[in-house]
């Protein structure tokens, strides 16, 4: 059994680690504050190929392995987990079209996708619909050759760059719903198709996130994923898998920066005139955050390790879970070893703990990923032990 990375990925780490420590970490508190698009940081994802990251090498991308996959994501939210969202909703459409994509959607998109000279993203959720995908209210009508898209979808990252959009709509009204859903994509420009509104958060700054409206968006059959209906369900769910590797690794990400700021500091903050890392209360926090960081580490390798193999959907919601709660609990004991500090905008935690949060929403909450993880147990289709 090994637990460590081969050479390609170490050194793939490096690289990743030094972008991020040279170019994301001394900007990302202050464009944070700012509200400002991290577009210089954009161009470098793009020299570096990542938007390509689950482009087969076939159309220029660069087909990493899962869990070089994952430590892209650990970095850049170490060093700020907002702009990691522009490759993250990108990474899984790209995906969803090189497996489940026509050949002709695949020669269209693929290869510009690779490169970052097209973005994309997936919208699926709607101010109505979130956890229950089947009660999705966007319609798309046949009307001739062209489909005619209404409805509103919400919470969309990479709205405002999307091109093309993948729209989860239903199609029918085949019973049970899900059989009567599909993925339609949806080109920026097209009549009908608005960004209606920028959403307001707590954390999670640098990349947007939109309310899409649809109405009357008419869009040629061929732009129906796979060319048949019905498996928007499907092909949505098999994204999101990967979607919860990509957030697992995020939340390693921002509680390793929470841990390293709670122990920088436990050395430097004198207290009764010794370092406050000195008292047992502290050394307590930081035994805890390290033991818990490296589970939830080694969970989500293997979680992403097990994906090269075939359906994961059971490891992949639990290193979600696990690794989610791992960075709702440090990032709050990291505040708490700040003290009244930890609370200031001058220091690093106080963006973790807004930015914290969402990787127990996103992908799927933290109870839906609890309700996978027991039903596949029940079935019989993992087992804990070996």
């Amino acid at each position: 059994m090994d637990f460590e990375l081969n050479d390609d990925q170490h050194l793939f780490r490096r690289t990743i680690r030094e972008f991020v420590d040279k170019e994301i970490v001394p900007v990302a508190a202050e464009w944070e504050r700012e509200g400002r698009y991290p577009a210089e940081i954009v161009e470098r994802f793009k020299e570096m190929g990542l938007f390509g990251m689950t482009v087969p090498a076939s159309y220029g991308g660069l087909e990493l392995d899962r869990v070089s996959f994952a430590l892209v994501f650990e970095e850049i939210a170490r060093g700020w987990m907002g702009v990691a969202g522009v490759l993250g909703s990108h990474s899984l459409s790209a995906w969803m079209i090189a497996q489940h994509g026509t050949e002709e959607q695949k020669d269209r998109y693929l290869a510009d996708l690779a490169t970052g000279a097209r973005r994309t993203g997936i919208a699926l959720t709607e101010p109505g619909a979130g956890t229950d995908l089947q009660g999705i209210q966007t319609r798309a009508v046949r009307d001739g050759d062209h489909y005619v898209i209404n409805g509103t979808k919400t919470w969309i990252t990479n709205a405002r760059h999307a091109d093309p959009m993948p729209v989860l709509v239903k199609t029918s009204q085949e019973t049970p719903a899900h059989r009567g859903m599909s993925i339609i994509l949806v080109e920026a420009g097209t009549p009908g198709y608005v960004v209606s509104r920028d959403l307001p958060k707590l954390g999670y700054k640098g990349t947007e996130t939109c309310e899409i409206s649809l109405q009357d968006v008419r869009v040629h059959r061929s732009q129906l994923l796979g060319g048949v209906e019905g498996r928007g369900m499907q092909q949505a769910l098999s994204a999101l898998e990967l979607g919860r590797v990509n957030i697992a690794a995020r939340a390693v990400g921002v509680a390793q920066c929470a841990f390293d700021a709670a122990l920088g500091y436990a050395r430097e903050r004198q207290a009764f005139g010794r370092p406050i890392g000195d008292f047992q209360a502290i050394q307590l926090k930081l035994a805890d955050m390290a033991t818990e960081i490296q589970a939830a580490r080694l969970m989500t390798y293997w979680a992403a390790s097990r994906s090269e193999t075939g359906a994961v959907n059971a490891e992949a919601a639990m290193a979600k879970y696990f690794a989610s709660e791992v960075a709702l609990k440090t990032t709050m004991e990291a505040m708490r070893v700040h003290g009244g500090y930890g609370y200031s905008q001058e220091f690093v935690v106080e963006r973790l703990y807004r930015d914290a949060p969402l990787m127990a929403i996103g992908e799927g909450t933290n109870d839906v990923q609890r309700m996978v993880i027991a039903r596949e147990l029940l079935k019989g289709a993992v087992k804990v032990g070996w």
